[in-house]
Protein backbone atom coordinates (compact mmCIF):
# COMPACT_ATOMS: atom_id res chain seq x y z
CA UNK A 1 0.00 0.00 0.00
CA UNK A 2 1.48 3.47 -0.92
CA UNK A 3 2.81 4.95 2.26
CA UNK A 4 1.39 8.48 1.45
CA UNK A 5 -2.43 6.52 1.51
CA UNK A 6 -1.51 5.17 5.08
CA UNK A 7 -0.51 8.72 6.38
CA UNK A 8 -3.35 10.90 7.71
CA UNK A 9 -3.77 14.38 6.59
CA UNK A 10 -4.39 17.61 7.83
CA UNK A 11 -7.26 19.65 5.08
CA UNK A 12 -7.35 22.83 4.81
CA UNK A 13 -10.30 24.08 3.32
CA UNK A 14 -9.81 27.34 0.94
CA UNK A 15 -7.05 28.87 -0.83
CA UNK A 16 -7.39 32.27 0.10
CA UNK A 17 -4.79 34.29 1.97
CA UNK A 18 -5.59 32.39 5.32
CA UNK A 19 -5.24 28.93 3.68
CA UNK A 20 -2.57 29.65 2.31
CA UNK A 21 -0.85 30.80 5.05
CA UNK A 22 -2.30 27.94 7.51
CA UNK A 23 -1.00 24.99 4.43
CA UNK A 24 1.90 26.79 4.40
CA UNK A 25 2.98 26.84 7.89
CA UNK A 26 1.10 23.19 8.57
CA UNK A 27 3.58 21.85 6.01
CA UNK A 28 6.93 23.48 7.29
CA UNK A 29 5.88 21.66 10.48
CA UNK A 30 6.06 18.23 8.71
CA UNK A 31 2.31 17.52 8.16
CA UNK A 32 0.39 15.84 4.75
CA UNK A 33 -1.19 18.68 3.55
CA UNK A 34 -4.09 18.56 1.36
CA UNK A 35 -5.89 22.31 0.25
CA UNK A 36 -9.50 21.93 -1.47
CA UNK A 37 -10.77 24.75 -3.20
CA UNK A 38 -13.66 25.52 -4.83
CA UNK A 39 -13.05 27.57 -7.62
CA UNK A 40 -9.75 26.84 -9.93
CA UNK A 41 -7.11 29.74 -9.19
CA UNK A 42 -3.49 29.89 -9.10
CA UNK A 43 -1.22 27.89 -6.64
CA UNK A 44 1.64 29.94 -4.72
CA UNK A 45 4.98 28.46 -5.65
CA UNK A 46 5.48 28.01 -1.96
CA UNK A 47 3.18 25.49 -1.68
CA UNK A 48 4.14 23.37 -4.51
CA UNK A 49 7.75 23.53 -2.87
CA UNK A 50 6.54 22.13 0.43
CA UNK A 51 4.48 19.25 -1.37
CA UNK A 52 1.10 20.85 -0.49
CA UNK A 53 -1.55 19.38 -2.44
CA UNK A 54 -4.23 21.26 -4.07
CA UNK A 55 -7.25 20.15 -5.65
CA UNK A 56 -10.28 22.12 -7.03
CA UNK A 57 -13.50 21.22 -7.08
CA UNK A 58 -13.39 18.82 -4.68
CA UNK A 59 -16.83 18.84 -1.69
CA UNK A 60 -15.78 15.07 -0.13
CA UNK A 61 -13.38 14.34 2.95
CA UNK A 62 -10.33 12.53 1.77
CA UNK A 63 -9.53 9.50 3.44
CA UNK A 64 -7.82 9.50 6.66
CA UNK A 65 -8.12 13.25 7.44
CA UNK A 66 -7.12 13.99 11.23
CA UNK A 67 -7.88 17.72 10.49
CA UNK A 68 -9.84 20.06 8.87
CA UNK A 69 -8.26 24.06 9.22
CA UNK A 70 -11.10 26.15 7.27
CA UNK A 71 -11.20 29.46 5.59
CA UNK A 72 -13.65 32.31 7.23
CA UNK A 73 -15.88 31.99 4.04
CA UNK A 74 -16.61 28.59 4.13
CA UNK A 75 -20.22 28.14 6.03
CA UNK A 76 -20.35 25.91 9.12
CA UNK A 77 -23.29 24.01 6.89
CA UNK A 78 -20.83 23.49 3.96
CA UNK A 79 -20.86 19.65 3.15
CA UNK A 80 -17.43 18.79 3.49
CA UNK A 81 -17.87 20.48 7.06
CA UNK A 82 -20.28 18.64 7.94
CA UNK A 83 -19.04 15.36 6.64
CA UNK A 84 -16.18 16.13 9.04
CA UNK A 85 -18.72 16.88 12.11
CA UNK A 86 -20.19 13.85 11.15
CA UNK A 87 -17.05 11.21 11.05
CA UNK A 88 -15.57 13.26 14.42
CA UNK A 89 -12.73 15.15 12.80
CA UNK A 90 -12.35 18.64 14.29
CA UNK A 91 -12.59 21.78 12.51
CA UNK A 92 -10.61 24.22 13.24
CA UNK A 93 -9.74 27.92 11.45
CA UNK A 94 -6.48 29.59 11.02
CA UNK A 95 -6.41 32.34 14.12
CA UNK A 96 -7.02 28.43 16.60
CA UNK A 97 -4.36 27.12 14.74
CA UNK A 98 -2.16 29.82 15.43
CA UNK A 99 -2.87 29.70 18.98
CA UNK A 100 -1.72 26.18 18.74
CA UNK A 101 1.45 26.77 16.93
CA UNK A 102 2.31 29.29 19.21
CA UNK A 103 6.52 29.30 20.69
CA UNK A 104 6.94 29.62 24.26
CA UNK A 105 7.49 32.93 25.53
CA UNK A 106 5.28 34.28 22.09
CA UNK A 107 4.90 37.78 21.76
CA UNK A 108 1.24 38.23 23.53
CA UNK A 109 -2.26 39.15 21.81
CA UNK A 110 -4.60 42.32 22.25
CA UNK A 111 -7.88 41.50 20.39
CA UNK A 112 -10.21 43.09 19.32
CA UNK A 113 -13.69 42.28 17.28
CA UNK A 114 -17.05 43.93 16.61
CA UNK A 115 -19.30 44.83 13.81
CA UNK A 116 -17.66 48.09 13.13
CA UNK A 117 -14.76 50.30 13.68
CA UNK A 118 -12.23 46.98 14.03
CA UNK A 119 -9.78 48.04 11.65
CA UNK A 120 -9.55 51.53 13.06
CA UNK A 121 -8.95 50.59 16.44
CA UNK A 122 -5.95 47.69 15.57
CA UNK A 123 -4.65 50.36 13.73
CA UNK A 124 -4.76 53.06 16.52
CA UNK A 125 -3.91 50.56 18.78
CA UNK A 126 -0.81 49.17 16.62
CA UNK A 127 0.29 53.37 17.16
CA UNK A 128 0.08 53.55 20.38
CA UNK A 129 1.98 50.17 20.93
CA UNK A 130 4.66 51.81 18.51
CA UNK A 131 4.46 55.52 20.10
CA UNK A 132 5.49 53.08 23.43
CA UNK A 133 8.43 51.80 21.76
CA UNK A 134 6.71 48.11 21.34
CA UNK A 135 7.58 46.13 18.16
CA UNK A 136 3.96 45.92 17.20
CA UNK A 137 2.23 43.91 14.11
CA UNK A 138 -1.54 43.71 12.97
CA UNK A 139 -2.83 40.74 12.46
CA UNK A 140 -5.56 38.28 11.77
CA UNK A 141 -8.63 40.29 9.61
CA UNK A 142 -6.27 42.88 8.88
CA UNK A 143 -2.43 43.19 8.23
CA UNK A 144 0.00 39.57 8.18
CA UNK A 145 -1.88 36.50 8.22
CA UNK A 146 -1.70 35.61 12.15
CA UNK A 147 -0.11 32.04 11.70
CA UNK A 148 2.94 33.62 9.61
CA UNK A 149 3.27 35.99 12.29
CA UNK A 150 3.21 33.29 15.23
CA UNK A 151 5.63 30.81 13.13
CA UNK A 152 7.97 34.29 11.78
CA UNK A 153 7.80 36.60 14.82
CA UNK A 154 10.79 38.40 14.49
CA UNK A 155 11.31 40.84 17.01
CA UNK A 156 7.93 41.32 17.43
CA UNK A 157 7.09 42.14 20.79
CA UNK A 158 3.28 42.24 20.65
CA UNK A 159 0.78 41.25 18.58
CA UNK A 160 -2.67 43.41 17.56
CA UNK A 161 -5.42 41.16 16.64
CA UNK A 162 -8.14 41.87 15.02
CA UNK A 163 -11.08 38.97 14.96
CA UNK A 164 -13.83 38.37 13.03
CA UNK A 165 -17.29 36.42 13.97
CA UNK A 166 -16.37 33.43 11.16
CA UNK A 167 -12.81 34.04 12.68
CA UNK A 168 -14.20 33.47 16.03
CA UNK A 169 -16.87 30.76 15.53
CA UNK A 170 -13.79 28.02 14.84
CA UNK A 171 -11.56 29.53 17.75
CA UNK A 172 -11.67 28.41 21.46
CA UNK A 173 -8.41 27.97 23.01
CA UNK A 174 -7.05 31.52 22.05
CA UNK A 175 -6.49 33.42 25.40
CA UNK A 176 -5.66 37.17 24.94
CA UNK A 177 -3.54 39.70 27.43
CA UNK A 178 -6.84 41.98 26.88
CA UNK A 179 -9.64 41.24 24.40
CA UNK A 180 -12.13 44.23 23.44
CA UNK A 181 -15.92 43.61 21.67
CA UNK A 182 -16.07 47.46 20.61
CA UNK A 183 -19.70 46.70 19.08
CA UNK A 184 -22.54 44.25 18.08
CA UNK A 185 -25.25 44.84 15.38
CA UNK A 186 -27.19 42.71 12.62
CA UNK A 187 -24.54 41.54 9.97
CA UNK A 188 -23.53 38.23 8.75
CA UNK A 189 -26.73 36.38 9.68
CA UNK A 190 -26.78 34.63 6.33
CA UNK A 191 -23.61 33.20 7.83
CA UNK A 192 -24.36 32.65 11.45
CA UNK A 193 -28.15 31.64 11.45
CA UNK A 194 -28.87 34.62 13.61
CA UNK A 195 -28.09 37.97 15.92
CA UNK A 196 -27.55 35.48 18.91
CA UNK A 197 -25.55 33.01 17.09
CA UNK A 198 -23.73 35.99 15.84
CA UNK A 199 -23.15 37.92 19.20
CA UNK A 200 -22.22 34.02 20.37
CA UNK A 201 -19.67 33.70 18.21
CA UNK A 202 -18.47 37.46 19.20
CA UNK A 203 -18.20 36.58 23.06
CA UNK A 204 -15.80 34.06 22.26
CA UNK A 205 -13.12 36.43 22.55
CA UNK A 206 -13.79 36.90 26.08
CA UNK A 207 -13.85 33.23 27.32
CA UNK A 208 -10.25 33.12 27.82
CA UNK A 209 -8.74 36.59 28.15
CA UNK A 210 -6.87 38.04 31.10
CA UNK A 211 -8.97 41.34 30.79
CA UNK A 212 -12.07 41.77 29.25
CA UNK A 213 -12.82 45.52 27.55
CA UNK A 214 -16.25 45.97 26.17
CA UNK A 215 -18.29 49.21 24.95
CA UNK A 216 -20.43 49.76 27.70
CA UNK A 217 -22.26 52.42 25.45
CA UNK A 218 -23.42 49.60 23.30
CA UNK A 219 -26.29 47.12 24.68
CA UNK A 220 -24.50 43.74 23.51
CA UNK A 221 -20.93 44.52 23.96
CA UNK A 222 -22.05 45.49 27.77
CA UNK A 223 -24.38 42.16 28.20
CA UNK A 224 -21.45 39.74 26.68
CA UNK A 225 -19.22 41.03 29.35
CA UNK A 226 -21.76 41.18 31.95
CA UNK A 227 -20.60 37.44 33.37
CA UNK A 228 -17.17 38.97 33.94
CA UNK A 229 -18.30 42.15 35.09
CA UNK A 230 -20.72 40.97 37.81
CA UNK A 231 -17.68 38.97 39.27
CA UNK A 232 -15.76 42.45 40.59
CA UNK A 233 -12.58 41.20 40.51
CA UNK A 234 -11.40 44.20 38.67
CA UNK A 235 -11.05 41.73 35.18
CA UNK A 236 -13.79 44.13 32.90
CA UNK A 237 -12.63 47.58 31.82
CA UNK A 238 -15.54 49.28 29.99
CA UNK A 239 -15.35 52.75 28.19
CA UNK A 240 -17.84 55.30 27.45
CA UNK A 241 -18.40 58.45 25.28
CA UNK A 242 -19.68 59.73 28.72
CA UNK A 243 -18.03 60.69 31.99
CA UNK A 244 -16.33 57.03 33.29
CA UNK A 245 -17.15 55.44 36.37
CA UNK A 246 -14.40 53.70 38.14
CA UNK A 247 -12.90 50.84 36.07
CA UNK A 248 -14.04 52.84 32.93
CA UNK A 249 -11.82 55.12 30.14
CA UNK A 250 -14.49 58.19 28.75
CA UNK A 251 -14.58 61.96 27.93
CA UNK A 252 -14.68 64.97 30.26
CA UNK A 253 -15.20 68.09 28.40
CA UNK A 254 -12.66 67.47 25.43
CA UNK A 255 -10.65 64.82 26.80
CA UNK A 256 -10.19 61.21 26.93
CA UNK A 257 -9.76 60.24 30.42
CA UNK A 258 -8.68 56.88 32.12
CA UNK A 259 -10.20 55.54 35.50
CA UNK A 260 -9.40 51.97 35.56
CA UNK A 261 -6.10 51.38 34.99
CA UNK A 262 -4.45 54.63 37.23
CA UNK A 263 -3.31 54.30 40.95
CA UNK A 264 -6.45 55.23 42.59
CA UNK A 265 -9.54 54.50 40.24
CA UNK A 266 -11.86 55.40 42.84
CA UNK A 267 -10.60 59.32 43.18
CA UNK A 268 -8.33 59.80 39.71
CA UNK A 269 -8.53 59.82 36.27
CA UNK A 270 -5.81 60.58 34.22
CA UNK A 271 -5.56 62.35 31.06
CA UNK A 272 -5.02 60.61 27.76
CA UNK A 273 -5.47 62.62 24.97
CA UNK A 274 -8.04 65.37 23.54
CA UNK A 275 -10.62 65.08 21.30
CA UNK A 276 -8.78 67.35 18.67
CA UNK A 277 -6.27 64.16 18.75
CA UNK A 278 -8.71 62.00 17.04
CA UNK A 279 -8.93 61.99 13.41
CA UNK A 280 -10.93 61.74 11.17
CA UNK A 281 -13.24 63.43 14.07
CA UNK A 282 -16.41 61.57 14.59
CA UNK A 283 -18.08 60.21 17.97
CA UNK A 284 -17.82 56.72 16.43
CA UNK A 285 -13.98 57.43 16.13
CA UNK A 286 -13.98 58.33 19.59
CA UNK A 287 -14.90 55.09 20.38
CA UNK A 288 -12.25 53.48 18.45
CA UNK A 289 -9.77 55.66 20.31
CA UNK A 290 -10.86 54.69 23.71
CA UNK A 291 -10.59 50.64 22.93
CA UNK A 292 -7.38 51.08 21.06
CA UNK A 293 -6.52 53.10 24.76
CA UNK A 294 -8.24 50.39 26.88
CA UNK A 295 -5.81 47.77 24.68
CA UNK A 296 -2.80 49.57 25.10
CA UNK A 297 -3.31 50.45 28.82
CA UNK A 298 -3.92 47.58 29.73
CA UNK A 299 -0.39 46.44 28.14
CA UNK A 300 1.49 48.99 30.39
CA UNK A 301 1.45 51.77 27.40
CA UNK A 302 1.52 55.27 29.31
CA UNK A 303 -0.56 58.00 28.81
CA UNK A 304 1.70 60.62 26.44
CA UNK A 305 1.99 57.02 23.87
CA UNK A 306 -1.44 56.92 24.18
CA UNK A 307 -1.71 60.77 22.46
CA UNK A 308 1.24 60.13 20.36
CA UNK A 309 0.19 57.05 19.36
CA UNK A 310 -3.15 59.32 18.04
CA UNK A 311 -1.40 61.71 16.64
CA UNK A 312 0.68 59.56 14.20
CA UNK A 313 -2.35 58.03 13.50
CA UNK A 314 -3.52 57.43 9.67
CA UNK A 315 -6.82 56.13 8.98
CA UNK A 316 -7.41 53.45 6.27
CA UNK A 317 -8.85 54.83 3.18
CA UNK A 318 -12.67 54.92 2.41
CA UNK A 319 -13.37 55.31 6.38
CA UNK A 320 -14.62 59.13 6.76
CA UNK A 321 -12.36 60.65 4.41
CA UNK A 322 -12.80 64.16 3.55
CA UNK A 323 -12.71 64.13 -0.80
CA UNK A 324 -12.88 67.50 -1.49
CA UNK A 325 -14.88 70.96 -0.84
CA UNK A 326 -16.86 72.12 -3.51
CA UNK A 327 -19.28 75.64 -3.91
CA UNK A 328 -19.01 75.16 0.24
CA UNK A 329 -20.68 71.50 0.12
CA UNK A 330 -18.49 69.44 1.44
CA UNK A 331 -17.96 65.55 0.15
CA UNK A 332 -16.71 62.53 2.07
CA UNK A 333 -16.39 59.33 1.77
CA UNK A 334 -17.36 56.38 4.06
CA UNK A 335 -17.77 53.86 1.77
CA UNK A 336 -16.32 51.30 4.38
CA UNK A 337 -19.74 51.53 6.07
CA UNK A 338 -21.29 48.49 4.54
CA UNK A 339 -23.98 47.89 7.13
CA UNK A 340 -26.69 50.02 8.58
CA UNK A 341 -24.77 50.52 11.74
CA UNK A 342 -21.69 51.12 9.92
CA UNK A 343 -23.92 54.39 8.01
CA UNK A 344 -25.42 55.22 11.74
CA UNK A 345 -22.68 56.34 13.07
CA UNK A 346 -21.55 58.35 9.85
CA UNK A 347 -24.51 60.31 9.94
CA UNK A 348 -23.97 61.08 13.26
CA UNK A 349 -21.20 62.65 12.55
CA UNK A 350 -22.64 65.67 10.17
CA UNK A 351 -25.53 68.06 10.81
CA UNK A 352 -26.93 68.47 7.74
CA UNK A 353 -26.26 65.87 5.03
CA UNK A 354 -27.18 64.46 1.47
CA UNK A 355 -27.03 60.86 1.49
CA UNK A 356 -25.64 58.63 -1.05
CA UNK A 357 -26.64 55.17 0.14
CA UNK A 358 -27.52 51.92 -1.46
CA UNK A 359 -26.08 48.31 -2.39
CA UNK A 360 -26.50 44.73 -1.11
CA UNK A 361 -28.56 45.10 2.19
CA UNK A 362 -27.95 41.62 2.95
CA UNK A 363 -31.33 41.05 4.78
CA UNK A 364 -30.54 43.82 6.72
CA UNK A 365 -33.05 45.93 7.92
CA UNK A 366 -32.70 49.75 7.56
CA UNK A 367 -36.11 50.93 9.35
CA UNK A 368 -34.23 52.77 12.24
CA UNK A 369 -31.28 53.65 10.30
CA UNK A 370 -33.37 55.71 8.10
CA UNK A 371 -35.93 57.04 11.27
CA UNK A 372 -32.80 58.27 13.18
CA UNK A 373 -31.35 59.77 10.28
CA UNK A 374 -34.33 61.53 8.94
CA UNK A 375 -33.85 64.99 10.91
CA UNK A 376 -30.19 65.11 9.58
CA UNK A 377 -31.37 64.52 5.90
CA UNK A 378 -31.38 67.04 3.14
CA UNK A 379 -31.73 64.53 0.60
CA UNK A 380 -30.92 61.16 -0.54
CA UNK A 381 -29.64 59.63 -3.62
CA UNK A 382 -29.58 55.77 -4.12
CA UNK A 383 -28.09 53.82 -6.14
CA UNK A 384 -27.60 49.34 -6.33
CA UNK A 385 -29.92 46.78 -5.98
CA UNK A 386 -31.67 47.14 -2.58
CA UNK A 387 -32.36 50.76 -3.13
CA UNK A 388 -35.74 50.40 -3.55
CA UNK A 389 -35.92 49.31 0.36
CA UNK A 390 -34.27 52.17 1.45
CA UNK A 391 -36.61 54.52 -0.33
CA UNK A 392 -39.49 52.75 0.84
CA UNK A 393 -37.82 53.66 4.52
CA UNK A 394 -37.46 57.15 3.48
CA UNK A 395 -41.39 57.54 2.41
CA UNK A 396 -41.80 56.51 5.84
CA UNK A 397 -39.66 58.10 7.99
CA UNK A 398 -38.61 61.26 5.78
CA UNK A 399 -41.37 62.13 3.73
CA UNK A 400 -40.36 65.63 3.10
CA UNK A 401 -36.53 64.27 2.16
CA UNK A 402 -36.19 64.75 -1.81
CA UNK A 403 -34.74 61.58 -2.99
CA UNK A 404 -33.85 60.24 -6.46
CA UNK A 405 -32.91 56.56 -7.96
CA UNK A 406 -30.21 56.20 -10.09
CA UNK A 407 -30.89 53.13 -12.09
CA UNK A 408 -27.65 50.76 -13.88
CA UNK A 409 -24.52 49.15 -12.59
CA UNK A 410 -22.25 50.83 -15.47
CA UNK A 411 -18.93 52.64 -15.02
CA UNK A 412 -20.16 55.78 -15.10
CA UNK A 413 -23.57 55.55 -12.65
CA UNK A 414 -21.37 57.40 -9.82
CA UNK A 415 -20.56 60.38 -11.64
CA UNK A 416 -24.48 60.29 -12.26
CA UNK A 417 -24.96 59.84 -8.75
CA UNK A 418 -22.73 62.59 -7.35
CA UNK A 419 -24.03 64.84 -10.09
CA UNK A 420 -27.78 64.45 -8.48
CA UNK A 421 -26.25 65.00 -4.90
CA UNK A 422 -24.13 67.90 -5.88
CA UNK A 423 -28.17 69.40 -7.42
CA UNK A 424 -29.36 68.68 -3.86
CA UNK A 425 -26.54 70.18 -1.87
CA UNK A 426 -26.52 73.57 -0.29
CA UNK A 427 -23.70 75.79 1.17
CA UNK A 428 -22.89 73.83 4.56
CA UNK A 429 -24.26 70.60 3.38
CA UNK A 430 -21.88 67.49 3.45
CA UNK A 431 -22.55 65.01 0.51
CA UNK A 432 -21.60 61.63 2.74
CA UNK A 433 -21.18 57.93 0.69
CA UNK A 434 -22.78 55.70 3.55
CA UNK A 435 -23.92 52.87 1.59
CA UNK A 436 -25.06 51.01 4.27
CA UNK A 437 -24.65 48.05 1.88
CA UNK A 438 -21.96 46.38 0.52
CA UNK A 439 -20.41 46.88 -2.77
CA UNK A 440 -20.51 43.81 -4.87
CA UNK A 441 -23.77 44.45 -6.93
CA UNK A 442 -21.85 47.09 -9.13
CA UNK A 443 -18.05 46.91 -7.71
CA UNK A 444 -14.90 44.75 -6.96
CA UNK A 445 -15.11 46.12 -3.44
CA UNK A 446 -16.40 48.74 -1.31
CA UNK A 447 -12.28 50.54 -2.35
CA UNK A 448 -13.48 50.54 -5.83
CA UNK A 449 -17.37 52.22 -4.73
CA UNK A 450 -15.29 55.09 -2.75
CA UNK A 451 -12.74 55.45 -5.71
CA UNK A 452 -15.46 55.77 -8.09
CA UNK A 453 -16.95 58.81 -5.86
CA UNK A 454 -14.10 60.70 -5.70
CA UNK A 455 -13.13 60.36 -9.17
CA UNK A 456 -16.85 61.69 -9.51
CA UNK A 457 -16.20 64.95 -6.83
CA UNK A 458 -13.22 65.65 -8.86
CA UNK A 459 -15.67 65.37 -12.16
CA UNK A 460 -17.32 68.04 -9.96
CA UNK A 461 -14.45 71.07 -11.14
CA UNK A 462 -16.80 72.00 -14.05
CA UNK A 463 -19.42 73.22 -12.13
CA UNK A 464 -17.76 75.44 -9.37
CA UNK A 465 -14.12 75.49 -7.92
CA UNK A 466 -12.67 72.74 -5.94
CA UNK A 467 -11.10 72.74 -2.69
CA UNK A 468 -8.52 69.70 -1.83
CA UNK A 469 -7.98 69.36 1.27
Amino acid sequence: MDAETVRGCVVVAGLGLSGTAAARGLARGGERVVVLEQRERPIPEILSELGVEVRFGEQDLPARTELVVTSPGWKPDHPLLRAAASAGVEVIGEVELAWRLRHEGAAPWLALTGTNGKTTAVRMLTSMLAAAGERALAVGNVGVPIVDAVLDPGETTVLAVELSSFQLHWSASPAPKAAAILNVAPDHIDWHGSLEEYARAKARIFAKAERVIYNADDPWAARLAEPYRAKGDGRSVGWTLGVPRAGQLGVVEDLLVDRAFTGDPMRSAEELAALSDVHPFAPHNVANALAAAALARSHGVPASAVRQGLADFRPDPHRIAHVARVGEVDYVDDSKATNPHAAAASLAAYPSIVWIAGGQLKGADVEDLVRRAAPRLRGAVLLGVDRERIAEALARHAANVPVLEVAGDDTGVMDRVVTAAARLASPGDTVLLAPAGASLDMFPGYGARGEAFARAVRNLTGLTGLVER
